[in-house]
């Protein structure tokens, strides 16, 4: 898939929200400024967040809630995190039970973790496109890809 620039990017970040569940897990990859972020506030404004999106790469997690959102999300970026042992600190299975994850950097976490997430990498092209590659985990049989 082409997104052709940041609109297309928010665009199809509004259909994956219309498709998330609570236990739901998205990974998304790719290089300093591929469009993570974008791609991750594309999904929270289409949960329904009208309110400025920041990176959570300090906070590591960054926590939205009903009613602020249809759905229960946490953006997180593992991009500081350096020992799989720290995962545990941050109650990722917790946020799961009723909401949602969207994860910047997962490779520094176990594959195990992202068996049934939707992954997407985004590649920036030479025209500055991005490409949009994906695996989809069992629990995204239906509902991926967007059509």
């Amino acid at each position: 898939m082409i997104l052709h620039d940041e609109a297309a990017t928010t665009t199809l970040g509004k259909q994956i929200a219309d498709a998330l569940r609570a236990g739901d897990k998205v990974a998304l990859s790719g290089t300093l400024g591929a469009g993570k972020t974008t791609l991750a506030r594309g999904i929270l404004r289409g949960l329904g967040f009208t309110q400025d999106v920041p990176s959570p790469t300090f906070a590591i997690v960054q926590q939205y809630e009903q009613p602020e959102v249809r759905l229960p999300l946490a953006h997180v970026d593992f991009y500081r995190i350096e020992e799989p042992d720290e995962i545990q600190e941050l109650g990722l299975d917790d946020i799961l039970i009723d909401g949602a994850m969207v994860a910047e950097w997962p490779d520094r976490i176990p594959d195990s973790f992202w068996r049934d997430a939707l992954q997407i990498t985004l590649d920036i092209e030479t025209d500055n496109t991005r490409r949009l590659t994906w695996v989809a985990g069992p629990a995204w049989k239906d509902r991926w890809p967007i059509t």
